[in-house]
């Protein structure tokens, strides 16, 4: 049987992540890479700062999208390809390369995306094992603990109109190495993305009404999978267990809303072991990593 051929839309700046999530939560599975959740967050969060070198290109057969593939750096790719058009990696590979700039090209995919491992190895690209990578940690939703809020402090979650605290509590959480450029207005792009849901966005609270703790969670209904993504703690709460306490509150509304297991991705590597070390503590349990590949 004849594939009949695919028609290529290029995309600049912020476009195209509606079809980009179309593909994800459509051949998902828990071998993928990609929640539909990696994409509203990483997406919405860095709209204002890095839309402008985005580059996107989106394959469709007839109307349905086979393929994409997403220079989220202008010299390192994501993609995600439908399992059952496996020649299409090849295609994408090669709109990287003749699309990219930067004098190394890299790409990241999950280790079981053998499909799109097979295409990248096969134009050259090389696994670079010394690099930090991510492992996916699963936990099922059916026997969560309780958690324990410490007296003087709250968790609940957002409201609507909160945006500007939202982004403080990130931007505490997030400025331990430089300062996080989470602004308002990229929190409000964030809480007008879908699949956002306020009752999946938990924050612990002190007594002056700051937020000082956050989790949040896309939830794939088709799937009944939520993705954990992010977490913070302000550096002045740390070491109070602040961590879980927001993550399982979050994993309580998921189950309430009608998630069955969820997933998060924290490095795996001994770089940066301390949010491996949280997630484990909670009940998560590691599965697939990612895997870094240069080109040459």
């Amino acid at each position: 049987m004849m594939l009949r051929p695919v028609q290529m839309t290029e995309y600049a700046g912020r476009e195209g992540l509606a079809d980009m999530q179309e593909l994800v939560q459509r051949t998902w599975s828990p071998t993928s890479r990609l929640h539909l959740g990696d994409l509203a967050w990483e997406r919405a969060s860095n709209a204002s700062r890095s839309a402008g070198s985005w580059r996107t290109a989106v394959w469709r057969d007839g109307g349905q999208v086979v393929a994409w593939g997403w220079l989220e750096q202008p010299g390192h790719l994501l993609m995600t390809i439908d399992p059952a058009r496996p020649e299409l990696a090849d295609v994408v590979v090669r709109w990287f390369r003749e699309t990219a700039e930067g004098e190394q090209l890299a790409a990241g995919v999950l280790e079981t995306e053998q499909h799109l491992l097979d295409a990248l190895v096969s134009a050259g690209f090389r696994r670079d094992d010394a690099a930090p990578y991510f492992t996916h940690h699963w936990i099922s939703l059916d026997a969560l603990d309780k958690p324990v809020v410490p007296d003087g402090l709250s968790v609940r979650p957002v409201r609507a109109d909160e945006a500007a605290k939202r982004a403080a509590v990130h931007r505490a959480a997030w400025s331990d190495v430089q300062p996080s450029k989470m602004s308002e207005e990229s929190m409000a792009t964030v809480m007008s993305t879908w699949p956002y849901r306020s009752e999946l966005d938990w924050v612990v609270e002190n007594e002056a009404g700051e937020f000082v703790a956050s989790a949040l969670i896309w939830l794939d209904e088709q799937h009944q999978v939520g993705l954990v993504e992010p977490v913070g703690v302000a550096t002045a709460y740390r070491r109070r267990g602040l961590g879980q306490v927001v993550n399982l509150a979050a994993l309580h509304a998921l189950r309430e809303a009608g998630g069955t297991r969820a997933v998060v991705c924290p490095r795996g590597d001994d770089g940066y072991p301390q949010a491996r070390a949280l997630y484990q503590s909670i009940g998560f349990q590691p599965g697939s990593r990612t895997l870094h590949l240069l080109l040459g």
